[in-house]
């Protein structure tokens, strides 16, 4: 199904939601949840509570369906990724960031112990930089290289012209290529 499908019918639920259709609200949120989740996890670190920070977003969707205003041409899903992340930004001002320990890694066969543990000091590596960008940086990237939006999507979830956008991403491709340049240049130093 075409993007451009799923957005027409994504704003026939809508209409139905406001009209208080339980059924319209769970295909929708069906429909999107692992999405949204995704985006919540990257922000929040942890399970439960990137859960909490979708279902309290549906929740409001559905308490106050008038939010989303269809004449303003924005697809549903960029105006819900606007939602979450500025309740995923209220959510870390309130709590302390988590470090991302994932206990749930899977092992890829395909390298030897030593090729996976270096692999996982990277991911690891990269996660603790990537957590150190300024927040509108860390934004940009989760949502162009984690969530797959195309650039002019992602600038319009951060209402941001694209320039902005792209400046963004340069910056912190470039912040991030010199910190772990000099992680290891450090570690070869000792």
């Amino acid at each position: 199904m075409s993007q451009m499908n799923i957005a027409l019918e994504d704003a026939g639920l809508l209409a139905r939601i406001k009209m208080g259709d339980k059924e319209a609200f769970a295909t929708l949120v069906r429909r999107h949840s692992m999405r949204f989740y995704r985006i919540a996890y990257r922000f929040s670190g942890g399970r439960t509570e990137a859960e909490d920070i979708v279902q309290e977003a549906f929740l409001k969707l559905w308490e106050r369906p008038n939010l989303w205003q269809e004449d303003r041409n924005t697809a549903f899903t960029t105006w819900f990724y606007r939602v979450l992340v500025n309740m995923c930004l209220d959510y870390r001002k309130k709590k302390r960031p988590v470090s991302l320990q994932d206990d749930s890694w899977v092992m890829d066969e395909r390298h030897s112990y030593e090729e996976t543990m270096l692999l996982d000091e990277r991911e690891r590596l990269l996660e603790e930089h990537i957590h150190t960008l300024p927040q509108r940086q860390r934004t940009a990237l989760n949502l162009c290289f984690y969530e797959g939006l195309s650039n002019q999507e992602a600038a319009d979830v951060m209402d941001i012209n694209i320039k902005a956008l792209q400046s963004l991403l340069m910056r912190a491709k470039a912040t991030l290529k010199e910190r772990i340049g000099e992680y290891y240049a450090d570690r070869e130093a000792v």
